[in-house]
């Protein structure tokens, strides 16, 4: 029965694989938009943006917010390699404000400094996003 058929997320940063379990569903940031993902789906490999990824298990729905990478998705395997996941209710709302107020008032003097200035504060709004969202 297809209601029985499940995911396996795989979410690997540089310092550890962070989850390895069966779900159901899951979905999250791509560098152009939202996906989400159910049994069955075509192969893909794609680049993530910043934001929530929310998977659904048999032990409730979680969240995680995730620093751009990249996803595979091969037969039942979703594999998310991300630079940093971290669970949204360990997100820290002043920090988060503090290094968005930095990252504007950064003075970016090259092309690569204004877009790491650029980079930091899309990811803060993200993070912001998540937590004004609880």
């Amino acid at each position: 029965m297809a209601t029985d058929r499940r995911l396996r997320l795989v979410i690997v940063t540089p310092e550890t694989t962070l989850l390895d379990q069966d779900i159901r569903s899951v979905r999250f940031p791509l560098f152009d938009g939202q996906m989400g993902v159910l049994p069955g789906r075509a192969p893909l490999v794609g680049k993530l943006g910043y934001g929530e990824l929310r998977y659904h298990a048999d032990d409730g729905e979680h969240a995680l917010f995730i620093d751009g990478g990249f996803v595979q998705i091969k037969g039942s395997v979703v594999s998310i390699l991300t630079g940093r996941a971290i669970p949204v209710e360990a997100i820290d709302r002043s920090a988060v404000e503090a290094a968005l107020e930095e990252a504007r008032l950064r003075r970016a003097l090259t092309d690569e400094e204004l877009a790491e200035k650029q980079r930091d504060q899309q990811r803060a709004r993200a993070m912001l996003a998540l937590v004004r969202g609880r």
